[in-house]
């Protein structure tokens, strides 16, 4: 197995691939008699000839070392990993290279992170952290194939996850 190392969540660091969905200072205007703050727009979301769907994930716990042995894509749309559990999250990525994943990164998640992938990014399985997680999912619902999947001939592996924020994965 190749091992891959894992590195935390930044909207710079992960900008390639698609959103950090998560507040960042003061929230862009006041709503609700001004007792709600909005943090307006925040991924760059794509459905191509579908419809936005909104449904929820049930994750199971993954644990460390992790094996990322497939990636996966959506070409027709964006998809949104939101955790509602608070669950932290590996998220991998890799570039495309003529249909073909290459170089696989892997981010984790800081409290109060959620992503949004862009349409076509070669993606990883949902991975909380230690303990299963519940996800608000926002992706494309529509006609037609929507998911490609890549198996690697050598896998990769995930064996520590840095503790970025205070919160050591198991």
């Amino acid at each position: 197995m190749i091992p891959l190392d894992v590195a935390p969540l930044t909207a710079e660091a992960f900008a390639l691939w698609g959103d950090v969905i998560e507040a960042r200072g003061a929230p862009d205007r006041l709503i609700n008699q001004g007792m709600c703050g909005r943090h307006h727009d925040l991924a760059r979301l794509d459905f191509g000839d579908g419809h936005a769907g909104l449904s929820l994930f049930d994750a199971g716990a993954r644990h460390l070392p992790h094996v990322v042995d497939m990636v996966e894509r959506h070409p027709e749309g964006s998809q949104a990993f939101m955790p509602v559990s608070g669950a932290r999250f590996l998220v991998v990525v890799a570039d495309d290279d003529g249909g073909v994943p290459v170089r696989p990164r892997a981010f984790v998640t800081a409290p109060g992170q959620s992503v949004n992938l862009l349409r076509g990014v070669w993606h990883g399985v949902l991975a909380p952290l230690g303990a299963a997680g519940q996800f608000v999912v926002l992706d494309r619902i529509g006609e037609g194939p929507n998911l490609e999947e890549h198996w690697f001939d050598t896998p990769y592996v995930i064996e520590t996850v840095p503790d970025f924020w205070g919160a050591p994965a198991t």
